[in-house]
């Protein structure tokens, strides 16, 4: 099973050793795409890579370039892919996933959510390849039902500025049950919640990395509309456990699983928790809140704690410890960073998460 700590062990036949099972993970040079692809290798997978950078980004990915269980395939999954060789499972984590990032080409978001599902999707059937798709709290847009459940349907502006990513993943999943349904793929449906943790891109846009860049920069952190809003937060590789437990999940759930913390907090929460561990006096800067955001945002994990065994392990406090220390860490290679003399001032302690108790 991909989710077991075990490394795999090819047995040799007289003839020709067992061929190493291999994993496609397209979006995997992304923030969470790069953890799940070294917890694959970790586990004793072949993976390939799939991206196009234009969210994915090398350095996440540096550590495990060279492995010989590892091959990156640069290309866009709006185009066919012709890999030469098959594969045994894939998970599609492949689309901008904050809105600055979707937003800026929503045609080409679009596209990525259907087309290159559906590419992805055919590269399945053809590979007899169990399907994995990451999917999103935001095809729930701005709830009326409060925590989320999976048969929630959802309450989507299909024409605003954020429909290319709601509606686009939305459709993906379409896809995903039509080809189940059809017997053409084994697919299964992760829908994901808020996640953070090292990796994030510092420009990307979103909430946690946006107050963590500021706080380190002492600048004044940037809150939409009136900070009362909420959110849910699940670390990296909480997301990671969850993922893989639902790829290997038998038999076939045959239904969406949230996969989030339900741990619920304001935005102005985040900002105080933040500040505190950055050791800065907060000064808050509202901005209008964008449109279409949603006020209230909470997993119900019923059904993955049901159908996976899972629950996020690592509460907030712990996972942005290792986030500023992340963020603070990118700044120490720039000499003249904004961050720079800030991020010598984060103590020891500010560590690695595996010397903090959960």
């Amino acid at each position: 099973m991909i989710g077991r700590q075990e490394k795999i062990v090819t047995r040799q036949s007289k003839t020709k050793a067992r061929r190493t099972p291999t994993v496609l993970v397209a979006g995997g040079a992304g923030f969470v795409g790069s953890h799940l692809s070294e917890k694959l290798i970790e586990c004793g997978y072949r993976v390939i890579c799939v991206d196009n950078f234009l969210t994915g980004r090398m350095e996440n990915i540096r550590p495990i370039m060279n492995h010989p269980r590892f091959r990156l395939v640069e290309q866009d999954i709006c185009r066919s892919l012709k890999l030469g060789e098959p594969v045994e499972r894939i998970f599609n984590l492949a689309c901008a996933a904050s809105p600055p990032r979707y937003q800026a080409d929503p045609i080409h978001t679009t596209r990525t959510c259907v087309i290159g599902t559906l590419n992805l999707l055919d590269l399945a059937a053809r590979n007899n390849a169990r399907f994995l798709q990451a999917s999103t709290s935001e095809v729930y847009g701005d709830p009326e039902q409060h925590p989320q459940r999976e048969d929630y349907l959802g309450h989507v502006n299909c024409t605003g500025p954020r429909a290319c990513y709601d509606e686009g993943k939305r459709t993906a999943e379409t896809l995903c049950f039509d080809y189940l349904r059809a017997g053409k793929a084994d697919t299964r449906v992760a829908r994901i919640f808020n996640t953070y943790g090292p990796r994030m891109d510092p420009a990307d846009g979103r909430i946690v990395s946006n107050l963590i860049v500021q706080a380190l920069e002492r600048r004044p952190l940037t809150i939409f509309g009136d900070g009362k809003q909420t959110r849910s937060f699940c670390f990296v590789t909480d997301l990671v456990d969850g993922l893989l437990r639902l790829m290997d999940a038998e038999p076939n759930p045959r239904q969406p699983v949230n996969l989030g913390n339900p741990g619920e907090y304001t935005i102005l929460e985040l900002a105080k928790l933040v500040s505190e561990m950055a050791r800065i006096r907060p000064a808050l800067k509202f901005l209008p809140l964008p449109q279409d955001d949603p006020r209230r945002r909470q997993p119900d994990i019923s059904r993955a704690k049901a159908l996976l065994g899972w629950s996020p392990k690592v509460p907030l406090r712990h996972g942005l410890v290792q986030t500023i220390a992340y963020f603070a860490e990118l700044e120490t290679s720039r000499v003249d960073g904004p961050m720079a003399p800030i991020a010598k001032t984060i103590p020891p302690s500010l560590g690695k998460l595996q010397d903090l108790p959960a």
